[in-house]
């Protein structure tokens, strides 16, 4: 965590972020009530707030790079306050590796519980090894009908108003 603070390349994550937020705030409440306890020779501890800012705005860059922007976005209102809470690209993107270390999409689930993954073609495959079929929606699902009838003149797999399927 805070490896080259000042810098506004790479990326990094919300916890680190958030502490940079915490530590801006700190220093600056701190800062702030020296200068106005002291009586005009607060000017040099003034000049305390620029290397804070490059740290703040360095930060914010390399957050708004993991969520695949560039840095100028911090410049947006409350986009800082946004950052916190959203999360990164679960990828490598143009401005580098996933500071969470996770690579790719494997491994997510979707809202059926089907895991996806990416193979060679870059096509999305599904993994789920459930044993439910789908609904009444799925294309592949087999439909018998189970012949409730008394009649024996109709033929068993034959659809009636108000057979049940499997």
């Amino acid at each position: 965590m805070f490896e080259q603070p000042f810098s506004f390349e790479g990326r990094i994550r919300r916890t680190e972020y958030g502490f940079s937020l915490i530590i801006y705030t700190v220093l600056a409440t701190v800062i702030n009530l020296i200068i106005t306890e002291s009586n005009g020779d607060a000017a040099i501890l003034g000049l305390a707030f620029f290397p804070m800012l490059w740290f703040l705005w360095a930060q914010g860059a390399k957050r708004c790079h993991d969520v695949g922007n560039s840095g100028w976005w911090q410049l947006i209102p409350f986009y800082g306050f946004w950052l916190i809470f959203q999360d990164g690209e679960h990828s490598a993107n143009q401005y580098g590796d996933n500071p969470k270390g996770v690579s790719g999409v494997s491994g997510q689930m979707n809202q059926g519980g089907q895991s996806y993954k990416n193979n060679q073609n870059n096509k999305v495959s599904s993994t789920y090894k459930g044993g439910y079929n789908g609904g009444h929606n799925n294309p592949n699902q087999s439909r018998t009908v189970i012949n409730k009838s008394i009649n024996n003149n109709e033929k068993p797999n034959e659809y009636k108003d108000g057979d049940l399927y499997n």
